[in-house]
């Protein structure tokens, strides 16, 4: 994913089982939309929490929140209930919307290689344009990082 690149089309359930789009989730000049590999390990919990204590920083400078995994439902809603979550998370099982924007696919670990979500977020637009893409990024820090960049867009 490109700056100026369109997003595909986003229609998922989040931990409530409710369809989601791009329109019902993005705030007045757009939506953070970060992808994690799993609900409740070590790196995914710290970048929530991150989120989750900037999401006021983020919805001041218009941008709305949502995290994207291949968790279930279930699996979201005690992720969620743990960490005080108070943004969508979204399951997308079958990874076919991960693997569009360049979130899921080979990934190396210990010199291993296998097929996963690769930790990114996208920033778009109301209308799903890319603003800002962040391929491959570490957990601590990021949020912090991003919600720095959104003054620049």
């Amino acid at each position: 994913m490109n700056r100026g690149d369109k997003l595909p089309e986003l229609s998922l359930p989040d931990e409530a089982g409710r369809r989601r789009t791009l329109a019902d989730l993005a705030g007045e000049r757009g939506l953070v939309l970060y992808a994690y590999p799993k609900d409740d390990t070590p790196g995914c919990t710290v970048e929530a929490q991150d989120f989750r204590d900037r999401l006021d920083e983020l919805r001041a400078k218009g941008f709305a929140v949502a995290g994207i995994s291949r968790d279930s439902a279930a699996s979201h809603c005690s992720f969620r209930d743990k960490h005080e979550l108070t943004f969508p998370l979204l399951t997308d099982e079958d990874a076919s919307f991960l693997e569009q924007i360049g979130a899921y696919g080979d990934k190396t670990n210990y010199g291993r290689t296998t097929k996963g979500i690769i930790r990114s977020t996208v920033v778009v637009a109301p209308d799903g344009t890319v603003l800002k893409y962040y391929p491959n990024v570490r957990a601590k820090g990021h949020a912090e990082r991003v919600a720095a960049d959104l003054d620049a867009l």
